[in-house]
């Protein structure tokens, strides 16, 4: 294990900064008053990308994290609220207030450019506009997702949902309704369906900066997953792995053979590798607050819970995974290697900037354990079991211990892995359940940093409990009204009701 320590963050993260990442911190201006080209248009939905990260808030708020006593220091006021599941008062990069904003003027750089493709005359099936309707749909559903009661066919049509806005603004004003979460679903899969057909790879000069069409139709994987339609999670997440998923799994095994963090952290995010389906820059200090410096240490993800759930926790593979031997930091803060620091500079000489990450919004690794689950709901458990042989491959020496009976037997046990689920969709009891809970097990440790724990705890109606240091434990109820983030203040006072608590 290693520690790195930090003093001046932007002057430590320049040693970090690679060329590789150099593309995604040299965004274009916004030049939407002037888009009368099509080459324009293009450069324009560069801005249709959110330059906000909801990691560090998701990844706070679920279980992947513990307090850590008095003898550490949060980060900021925002880590405390929002470990505690706490409204978020403090407006900073991370926050709910600029999470919210940034994806908003995303959604209105879409519309800008779905506007302008229109204005201009251009084909209506263009490359650019199934873009932007990608664009628009992911920014919402990572919004409705945030703030709102997670999906589900018996209370989603009274459930508020967030504004779905298809025309071109740059704020979300009071006369936007709210309406509920199955009117945003309904129209996230409008332009999921209308845009992939449209996208086109050839368009773009470094693919895996945009949303090109396997990275689509892994998205389209992973919101159909959330949405219950089975069979369209197996046919888009089959889209996005190809014939031979064994071949575009990333080499999470290979990847430990090497200690160096630099290097760890740079090929996390390579757009060289076939398991990245879709990269994308952000704002953040989550790279400080979660990495393996001493800022921060009052809430992380601690030895503890990495050795009982997370990736050095005992499964079908073993005692832990052979691909997490090489994970940095100290007990407070175990850290394996995928979001590290970038910095945008505003001033090189002063060494002041920007810190950003690079993350893999979309990854073939995930996408197979999305078409996993989707076959265990469809009981079709012996594609499920061959999908998941193929993640553990990439993850372990041996391959693991794979059979249904093992599968069924291994989850039946009381783990500290395994904590019970309540989703409100049918879920039988027996092999069904026991591979649901195999799957999240490894969705956990696949996405950890990532912040996609915190959407399996809301899909499942897992209850989680949070200690607090000289006090009794908080528990989140599976129907606690602390799952939906509450809305910016700034928004209520601008008139749009706050969610419920």
């Amino acid at each position: 294990m290693k520690k790195k320590n930090i003093i001046i963050p932007l002057l430590f993260i320049a040693s970090l900064l690679a060329s590789s990442c150099n593309d995604f911190l040299d965004k274009m201006p916004d030049n939407r008053a002037e888009l009368t080209t099509e080459q324009k248009i293009t450069r324009l939905l560069v801005s249709a990308y959110p330059s906000a990260s909801f990691s560090m808030l998701a990844e706070m708020m679920s279980d992947n994290t513990q307090d850590n006593g008095t003898l550490y220091s949060a980060y900021s006021l925002m880590d405390e609220e929002a470990y505690h599941w706490q409204d978020v008062t403090e407006v900073s990069q991370d926050s709910p207030q600029y999470i919210w904003d940034n994806y908003y003027l995303a959604i209105a750089s879409a519309n800008h450019a779905i506007k302008a493709i229109e204005e201009l005359g251009m084909d209506k099936n263009s490359p650019q506009k199934g873009e932007a309707l990608l664009c628009r749909a992911y920014a919402h559903f990572i919004l409705v997702n945030l703030f709102c009661q997670h999906y589900n066919t018996a209370t989603s049509t009274r459930d508020m949902g967030i504004p779905y806005v298809e025309e071109p603004e740059t704020t979300v004003s009071k006369n936007y309704d709210r309406g509920t979460v199955a009117d945003v679903y309904a129209k996230i899969a409008e332009d999921i369906e209308a845009g992939i057909p449209l996208i086109d790879d050839q368009i773009y000069t470094v693919p895996r900066y945009h949303f090109n069409y396997k990275a689509a139709c892994a998205f389209a994987s992973r919101f159909y997953l959330w949405y219950e339609k089975y069979d369209k999670v197996i046919r888009y997440a089959t889209l996005a792995l190809g014939e031979t998923p064994d071949e575009v799994m990333r080499d999470f095994n290979g990847d430990a053979k090497t200690s160096d963090w630099n290097w760890r952290i740079n090929n996390y995010v390579s757009a060289e590798l076939n398991s990245n389906l879709l990269l994308l820059p952000a704002k953040s200090y989550w790279p400080i607050i979660h990495g393996p410096y001493s800022q921060g240490e009052r809430y992380g993800h601690a030895r503890s819970i990495a050795k009982t759930q997370t990736f050095w926790s005992p499964g079908l593979w073993g005692e832990n995974l052979s691909a997490y031997n090489t994970v940095f930091g100290s007990t407070p803060k175990m850290v394996y290697p995928k979001l590290g620091a970038f910095v945008e500079y505003t001033d090189k000489v002063a060494g002041t900037g920007f810190i950003n990450l690079v993350y893999p919004a979309f990854t073939t690794d995930e996408a197979i354990l999305c078409r996993a689950e989707a076959y265990v709901y469809r009981q079709e458990y012996a594609r499920a079991l061959a999908d998941m042989q193929t993640w553990l491959k990439g993850h372990t020496t041996t391959g693991g211990s794979l059979s249904l009976d093992n599968i069924k037997n291994y989850y039946a046990q009381d783990l500290t892995t395994k904590k019970p689920l309540h989703p409100k969709f049918t879920l039988e009891t027996g092999l069904q359940e026991s591979f649901i809970h195999f799957i999240l097990h490894c969705r956990r440790i696949e996405n950890i940093h990532e912040g996609l724990r915190w959407f399996d705890i809301k899909r499942y109606g897992i209850e989680i409990a949070h200690n607090r240091h000289g006090k009794t434990d908080d528990v989140l109820t599976t129907d606690d009204l602390r799952r939906a983030i509450q809305i910016p203040s700034s928004v209520i006072s601008a008139g749009m009701p706050g969610n419920p608590r």
